[in-house]
């Protein structure tokens, strides 16, 4: 039976979760084929944990979720058979195959089965993009389709050293071309090197792509993928030249066996360079291609991944934090008022409700730039490129920004719930683990947003020009200040933003202009000019957020029913308030808001978490997130929770005998003075 107050929230919602689950899948059929797809797993008993995973050893922990991935790529093969890669599919649907497949991995029925993640992850979202993005047709005809199918390849991407991380210039890693065997010669000439976070390198994979920079008679020719064997595909044992093993614990995501990889002068053949993008012939002649999407294209396929896995968090832990904030009551409002629930106080609501927006507006925002990624696609592919750097910059901004926000936003979720949420049993610890891995993997934060902001300031400049901007930044050519009318409106919230952005970006190119007069060095005026740069990236991140959930707004309320409709535009407003009043110094800095506009816009913000309050729970029910993919005794959908948590603490070994042999062998020794 439900815990009463969980009923009435369910039954005084104006909104059918039902109807904001189909919305939120994308249809009814995506909603039941992805429900059946969920039974066939979850109603198995060979895929329900024997105990709580975080009572496993390290070394257990990973034999037994890689069993487990085994036995689930096994049972998926024939629903993935429809999906996989063939000779007649094009690239881009591969590619979108591959996305789909990831996302499947990422979202409820992986996040059910591997609640520290899946161990083969990086297989699928990082080894097979590349294959098809860097390889040839001849080198995907060899790899890819027995990569795909797993047939003695199980790979992962090297790319990530001891020494160097983002800055990948400044990896050491080096391939020396030998024209008299035609082959490369792989070493990692420093403990710095060393290839280091790799998922699945430690004990799973066989082969990598490892980015080495080349040389052919001594002469440095850039970066570049190869595919080098790691382990011997009969005994698994590594291959002669190859130092390979596993990096330990982690504060997160620990079903993935990250790892090291040394080198010392592993030969591959010349056909095992990667070379869809460019070449080195048998004589030792490079040459290279046309500008690729894969310079930026694995990278962002991999950002845009990573913005709806932080979003998929995000909503976990948003859906616990407001069912727990259902059942829970504690602290009168009114004197002589029995305990409310503290969803009912107006902090705890600021607390939960803007995060509930930021993960839905996160994955439309990642499923726009995911469509901007297929179109940048078939473009190179007619030899254009002209939105390439567009879309590197929004895949480096949302990526940042996005994974930043959702990991603050996930400790406010957590802290919402008390102490309670700091249980292992709460699981705020393994989201909040996998999110914050996602601010430093695949590009550190403080990077991204840095090489998004020198877009910026070159597009603000071609602006200055009068020359036509690409689409997500034409507001830093036409920004002029906002009317302020009687009410507050969503469109002026939007143009505030973006008027924000315009001035931040003009003041950090005003000030490099400076700082030139200063230093010769164009990456010293950088650096003088960081805080500013980031500071504009981050508000063109808010502005492109914002603009991009009005838009979803006024499609909303076109295809949807009238009252879920208003529940997604009051979340919409609740979203874009909560960016302005994040924004508010630097709008301040350059709109001159009064003191009775500045009051609007809190009032309207109060005013939305108050009128939304009595759609929360449904709203989060809707996310449709099975106890089992939440994995909280604080989140679970009867609102048992004092019963799930003494049950689970219950669990612990240390319960299994009424004392433990410490009290013979130390405590009572210690309390009699014998030890």
């Amino acid at each position: 039976m439900t815990n009463i107050d969980l009923q009435r929230e369910r039954q005084a919602a104006l909104i059918s979760s039902e109807d904001f689950a189909e919305w939120w899948a994308g249809g009814r059929d995506a909603l039941q084929e992805r429900r059946a797809l969920d039974k066939l797993f979850t109603e198995d008993d060979d895929f329900t944990d024997p105990q709580h995973t975080s009572l496993m050893s390290h070394k257990e922990l990973y034999e037994y979720t890689l069993a487990k991935a085994c036995k689930f790529i096994s049972k998926l093969r024939d629903w993935h058979a429809a999906k996989a890669y063939n000779k007649a599919e094009t690239q881009q649907s591969a590619i979108a195959s591959l996305y789909d497949f990831r996302m499947l991995l990422a979202g409820q029925l992986g996040t059910a089965l591997f609640q520290q993640s899946f161990p083969l992850r990086l297989h699928f979202s990082m080894f097979l993009p590349t294959l098809l993005g860097q390889g040839t047709e001849e080198q995907q005809r060899e790899w890819f389709e027995r990569a795909w199918r797993m047939d003695g390849i199980i790979g992962t991407y090297a790319q990530t050293e001891l020494g160097h991380g983002t800055f990948i210039r400044g990896l050491e890693t080096r391939a020396d071309y030998d024209m008299k065997s035609e082959e490369f010669i792989l070493n990692t000439p420093s403990l710095s090197a060393y290839k280091w976070w790799p998922g699945g390198l430690g004990q799973t994979a066989n082969v990598a792509i490892v980015m080495a920079q080349l040389y052919i008679k001594g002469k440095h020719y850039g970066l570049h993928p190869f595919l080098v064997r790691i382990r011997n595909a009969q005994t698994h044992l590594p291959e002669p030249g190859v130092d390979v093993g596993e990096i330990g614990p982690k504060l997160g995501l620990n079903g993935v066996n990250n790892g090291f990889l040394g080198l010392k002068d592993v030969r591959i053949p010349r056909k095992q360079m990667l070379m869809k993008n460019a070449e080195v012939r048998p004589n030792g002649r490079f040459v290279k291609g046309p500008e690729p999407l894969l310079t930026y294209g694995t990278m962002v396929f991999a950002r845009v991944m990573i913005v709806r896995d932080v979003s998929f968090g995000l909503l976990q832990a948003a859906t616990i934090a407001t069912r727990y904030s259902a059942v829970r009551r504690q602290s009168p409002i009114a004197v002589d008022q029995p305990e409310p629930q503290i969803l009912d106080h107006t902090t705890q609501q600021a607390k939960l409700f803007p995060q509930i927006a930021k993960g839905i507006f996160f994955r439309i925002a990642a499923d726009v730039v995911w469509l901007i990624y297929q179109s940048v696609a078939k473009e190179l592919g007619a030899g254009q490129r002209r939105n390439l750097p567009e879309l590197h910059a929004l895949s480096c901004c949302l990526k940042a920004y996005c994974s930043a926000e959702a990991e603050e936003a996930v400790e406010i979720l957590r802290k919402s719930c008390g102490g309670h949420g700091y249980l292992r049993s709460s699981n705020f610890p393994e989201i909040y683990g996998a999110v914050t891995a996602a601010c430093t993997y695949e590009g550190e934060n403080t990077v991204l947003l840095l090489q998004t902001a020198r877009f910026l300031v070159k597009q603000y400049v071609d602006g200055l020009k009068r020359k036509v901007l690409p689409s997500s930044v034409t507001y830093l050519r036409n920004a002029t200040p906002p009317k302020w009318g009687k009410s507050v409106e969503l469109k002026t919230l939007v143009r505030l933003l973006e008027y924000a952005a315009t001035e931040s970006v003009r003041s950090a190119f005003e000030y490099q202009k400076k700082q030139r007069k200063i230093f010769k060095s164009e990456p010293m005026v950088t650096n003088k000019a960081g805080i500013r740069l980031i500071q504009s990236a981050t508000l063109h991140a808010r502005a492109f957020l914002a603009r991009n959930a009005s838009e979803e707004a006024e499609k909303l309320r076109r295809q949807l029913k009238p009252a879920l409709a208003e529940v997604l535009v009051q979340l919409t407003e609740i979203f874009v308030l909560d960016l302005c009043l994040a924004s508010l110094g630097n709008i301040l800095l350059s709109f001159p808001l009064n003191s009775r506009q500045v009051e609007q816009l809190k009032t309207r913000f109060e005013r939305l978490l108050e009128e939304f309050r009595v759609n929360a729970v449904t709203v989060v029910d809707g996310f449709d997130f099975s106890d089992r993919v939440l994995g909280s005794t604080l989140g679970c959908y009867d609102g048992h929770v004092y019963e799930r948590l003494l049950a689970e603490a219950c669990q612990s070994p240390l319960n299994e005998e009424p004392v433990n042999q410490t009290f013979q062998t130390h405590l009572k020794p210690l309390m009699q003075g014998k030890l």
